[in-house]
């Protein structure tokens, strides 16, 4: 219920809080096309941009300064995996450039993440900066059981259980000292009983319910709608080509806002203030870090 005090909250304050729980992957080609794709969703309410390796290797850290100066958020979605130090060094250059979120491969191992987190923490310091939000990659939602077992020297004809390794993963990022992973929406429930609702559960992999016209088909394996990801504890969202394919990005990003509003309306509604608390404190965890 809300206090006799504060009105209840409309929905344009569920939009509000809907764009902390979107990331658009800029997955276009070039700096130009990123730049403009950016410019049509930031007047719908877009405010979160993910830069991945394909855009940042061909643009580099201008990007990531040409969205934020245009009001945007940056989730550089670069995967690192290497030896510990050069991730360390690595993620302090980012950290230093004022990206909001970054992630590191899970299956570097403990010390390659501990040394990640330590160095992002120091550097945010150091340069007086937000602390950005670190988060892991567990299993890429591409991989089949099958293609999984491919990686592991499996026998011809074997798989691998994906949700137990990805449970495994997020455990070890967990008390690596990261805040969250990136995971497919249908591992979420499990990672939140054994991390804590507070463990950020970042999920791609989402499309529209129901699908937006010319989003077209891809290789994602892992995927579910988005309110049905919201209905699993998906803390956000990264949406890609059912917004930039689509014949209207800005609708299609709008729409998807919506929905986003319209489950966080829906939630608090059915569930009382204890739910709109809850969803307050990951938009508070989110904000601390990336403010």
């Amino acid at each position: 219920m809300s206090s006799p005090h504060h009105p209840p909250p409309s929905l344009d304050d569920f939009r509000s809080m809907a764009a902390q729980k979107l990331w658009v992957a800029l997955d276009v080609p070039g700096a130009e096309a990123a730049l403009a794709l950016t410019e049509q969703l930031l007047p719908v309410g877009v405010t979160g941009f993910k830069v991945g390796m394909s855009l940042f290797n061909q643009a580099g850290l201008p990007v990531i300064e040409a969205i934020t100066a245009r009001g945007g958020r940056v989730f550089l979605d670069l995967k690192l995996h290497d030896i510990p130090s050069t991730v360390a060094r690595t993620v302090g250059v980012l950290v230093a450039a004022g990206v909001s979120f970054l992630n590191v491969h899970a299956q570097g191992g403990r010390a390659m993440m501990a040394a990640a987190a330590e160095r992002a923490e120091t550097v945010a310091q150091q340069q007086g900066l937000p602390s950005p939000t670190l988060i892991a990659v567990t299993v890429l939602t591409s991989l089949s059981a099958q293609a999984l077992a491919e990686t592991q020297m499996q026998p011809s004809g074997a798989a691998v259980n994906v949700q137990e390794y990805t449970l495994h993963l997020a455990k070890l990022a967990f008390s690596s000292g990261l805040q969250g992973v990136v995971c497919s929406p249908q591992e979420v429930a499990e990672i939140h009983t054994a991390c804590g609702g507070s463990f950020l559960c970042v999920t791609p992999g989402i499309r529209p319910s129901p699908p937006q016209e010319g989003a077209g088909g891809d290789d994602q394996h892992r995927t579910l709608s988005v309110t049905e990801a919201l209905n699993q504890g998906a803390n956000q969202l990264v949406v890609g080509r059912p917004i930039y394919q689509a014949s209207n990005p800005a609708q299609a990003a709008a729409e998807i806002l919506n929905e986003i509003a319209f489950w966080q309306q829906g939630a608090a509604t059915s569930q009382g203030s204890d739910a709109l608390s809850a969803q307050g404190a990951v938009s508070a965890c989110i904000k601390g870090h990336t403010a």
